[in-house]
């Protein structure tokens, strides 16, 4: 994963923390982090998400839209995403991109690049945008991110989950703690400034010293950006399964808010902002990317299962590969659902994706754009969260303390 994406072909919003399941964390408990607002400020220009199915293992928590890897199959996709940007690209303009999954550095330097070559041409991408490409260790060498950024990519999102193998055979992961420490400093070697990681917190068996040790060693390694999620178990995923037969089981759920916090504590003790739930990064180093999805913004999905969002109309793309595929060979458009939506329903989206960032919802800003007085509207149901010191309100802001955003779900299903 990298960084929580809404509505894409990574489109769960996973939030950080057991979810409903805290909701009897107390501010006793879990003291408050009331921190004054990041400036990240929204651009207005388009973001471009780009989605690749393909993988090489099928890791077994994942519920993203996702195959196993099919030579011939790629680079038939690889020209259906090129012709599908063709045919959606109307000269507007973009300042990120970004290439989810999926693996996409199952990809080769050239078809990287032939794919940023068709958002060139088809879109005014700014100078300097923001193009990001997720990257799994066992498929990165230095020879390989060096082509990466000849091509055009300016940061990279490494899928490292755990540094400790036992956790990542468990996960199905296909590279090992050393695999991941070697694909850091070769992705620094190539030259990349801008590197994000993932860690996965509160995995199955994992003790709180574990996971600790996982984030103090991602520290050490100094990456521009990391991303911080909390294992979300899926009804259907094998890991459930694979937990019984083994024997595993999560940590109680005030250890696994424990582990969040305490990630988080050491994070900020290196100097990294939380900007948003999951997410901190070195000031400045923000996923411009996905504070789109955050943010109120949007967004253009191409590839199989992807989504996007525009001027409030939403539609996705068919989801299986080959029938992706082949709709594009036929000429015709793969997307599907299309529909606008309702001012009601913007509305709970920007609240709902605004609360995940530290700085929160400008309340009067949000209120003139939806037409809708939100103090009126939302904060009697909200005051019971204020008493409890799980939101703030503060100099015209609304905003989720670390306390709340451990029972982010239960507040934000007042809005939604």
């Amino acid at each position: 994963m990298a960084g929580c994406e809404k509505d894409t072909a990574k489109g769960n919003l996973t939030l950080a923390g057991p979810a409903v399941k805290l909701v009897a964390v107390s501010s006793s408990t879990f003291p408050l982090a009331y921190m004054p607002p990041i400036e990240v400020k929204p651009s207005g220009a388009l973001g471009i998400y780009i989605h690749i199915p393909f993988c090489s293992v099928i890791c077994n928590y994942c519920n993203f839209n996702r195959g196993l890897f099919d030579g011939a199959l790629k680079r038939r996709y690889v020209e259906a995403l090129v012709t599908e940007i063709d045919m959606v690209g109307d000269g507007a303009q973009v300042d990120s991109i970004f290439f989810g999954g999926g693996t996409p550095s199952l990809l080769d330097a050239p078809e990287v690049k032939e794919i940023i070559g068709a958002c060139h041409s088809t879109f005014a991408v700014a100078e300097g945008a923001e193009i990001t490409l997720e990257m799994n260790p066992e498929s990165c060498t230095e020879t390989y991110v060096r082509a990466l950024l000849e091509s055009g990519v300016t940061r990279v999102s490494l899928g490292v989950q755990s540094f400790h193998d036992h956790e990542l055979v468990r996960l199905g992961r296909a590279h090992t703690g050393d695999q991941a420490r070697t694909a850091i400093a070769e992705i620094r070697a190539a030259g990349c400034i801008n590197l994000s990681i993932d860690l996965m917190l509160w995995l199955p068996g994992q003790s709180s010293a574990d996971c600790m040790a996982s984030v103090d060693e991602m520290v050490a390694l100094s990456p521009d950006h990391a991303s911080l999620y909390m294992l979300e178990l899926y009804p259907n995923a094998p890991l459930r399964e694979e937990m019984a037969r083994g024997g595993w089981s999560l940590a109680p759920d005030e250890d696994g808010a424990a582990m969040y916090l305490d990630a988080l504590a050491r994070t900020d003790r290196a100097g990294y902002e939380q900007y948003e739930i999951s997410n901190v990064c070195r000031p400045g180093w923000h996923s411009r990317h996905n504070l789109k999805y955050w943010q109120d913004g949007s967004w253009i999905g191409f590839g199989c299962g992807a989504h996007s969002t525009q001027e409030g109309a939403r539609w996705k793309n068919t989801s299986e590969t080959v029938s992706y595929v082949e709709t594009i060979e036929r000429g015709e458009f793969p997307a599907v659902g299309r529909r606008r939506l309702s001012a009601r329903e913007r509305l709970g989206d920007a609240v709902f994706t605004g609360l995940r960032l530290v700085e929160g919802i400008d309340v009067d800003v949000l209120g003139r754009r939806y037409n809708t007085d939100l103090r009126a509207q939302f904060g009697p149901k909200l005051q019971r969260y204020f008493e409890a010191g799980l939101l703030v309100d503060a100099e015209g802001r609304w905003r989720l303390t670390r306390s709340g955003m451990l029972v982010s779900n239960d507040v934000m299903k007042d809005f939604v």
